[in-house]
């Protein structure tokens, strides 16, 4: 599972990386990251999609928050087992007496001034 997570945030970091680079023109010296071709990139994609290129980041962001919840979805069914025995023991049971204790002593005495 842990490899799916990586292949699905390699390419997430790279996209919004080259994004917020281009977007802002901290290019480096590299064409790749200029604003010049960010713009050009996104008139093309909105030409072949027949739609505004402005509403293109929007529609990633919402396909990459949907992938996200997809795989936790994946994830958390993988492990339901595990969750649900933490989450009873967190929940059921009383709390043993030497956690008690220590969460309400004193504390160590400091000597008087």
């Amino acid at each position: 599972m842990r490899y799916i997570f990586a292949l699905w945030a390699a390419p997430m970091a790279l996209f919004w990386g080259w994004f917020y680079l281009s977007l802002n023109d901290m290019n480096f010296g590299y064409v790749m990251l200029s604003r010049q071709l960010h713009d050009f990139v996104f008139q093309l994609y909105g030409q072949m999609l027949g739609i505004d290129p402005a509403t293109i980041p929007g529609m990633v962001a919402k396909a990459c928050v949907f992938d996200g919840l997809l795989l936790a979805a994946i994830w958390v069914f993988r492990r339901r087992r595990e969750i649900l025995g933490w989450v009873r023991r967190r929940w059921t049971g009383p709390v043993p007496f030497d956690r008690l204790h220590r969460a309400t002593e004193a504390g160590p005495k400091l000597p008087a001034e």
